[in-house]
């Protein structure tokens, strides 16, 4: 994709914005106490959606994740990538992601989702669901690697699948659908005492994309 076709698409997205403020309360927060979750739903529309979808299938250097669960090594179905400004390696489950370079679709797209969440990142995570059989289990994203309480902005392309909180020590449960093209914000004690999942479904048979922008500590050893 042509970088002028990037910029007048990322221009006009932005001017768009104006076009879903009036179907989703951005400002209310979606978790009852203890965290700050903001669903700002379509940020894009379905073609420039579905344009963003098929870049990201065939640009991105997509690779099976691997986690260590109870001592066990699990290579799992879901495909993913990892990519910052500054080269920084990303550990989790006892296994590293090495970072790959920002390409222009990604760093278009982190350039919205900052101008419109007033926030800053440096860094993505990528996930490719190839259907309602991919999933995450329960987690909260808390790793010394990134800063605590920062802002996590998770943009989705594909399918629409739901997405589940629950508090760590109370019975608090909350979930909600993420749209294509939609942006989710997670931010304050929200890492800190909730976990996050994308249950899996059998009812879902196309793929998903889903982009998490984090801000990692740049003094890091």
């Amino acid at each position: 994709m042509l970088l002028s076709q990037i910029n007048n698409r990322e221009e006009n997205i932005v001017s768009q914005q104006s076009l879903f403020e009036s179907t989703y309360d951005s400002k209310k927060n979606l978790l009852p106490f203890d965290g700050e979750v903001y669903y700002l739903g379509k940020i894009f529309t379905e073609k420039q959606a579905e344009d963003y979808f098929l870049s990201l299938s065939e640009s991105v250097p997509w690779k099976a994740d691997e986690v260590e669960i109870w001592g066990k090594h699990i290579v799992t179905r879901r495909k993913v990538a990892w990519f910052s400004d500054l080269g920084i390696e990303y550990s989790y489950s006892r296994t590293t992601k090495k970072s790959e370079i920002w390409n222009a679709e990604l760093l278009a797209i982190k350039r919205i989702v900052e101008e419109l969440s007033g926030r800053t990142f440096n860094s993505c995570l990528l996930n490719y669901y190839h259907d309602g059989e991919d999933g995450v289990s329960w987690h909260s994203d808390s790793e010394s690697l990134f800063h605590k309480q920062s802002s996590i902005a998770s943009v989705s392309f594909g399918a629409e699948r739901v997405f589940q909180f629950k508090h760590k020590r109370e019975s608090a449960k909350t979930s909600l659908s993420l749209e294509n093209g939609s942006l989710l914000l997670m931010q304050g004690e929200t890492q800190t005492h909730w976990k996050h999942a994308l249950p899996k479904s059998k009812k879902v048979k196309t793929p998903r994309i889903n982009l998490t922008f984090r801000l990692v500590k740049m003094d890091l050893p």
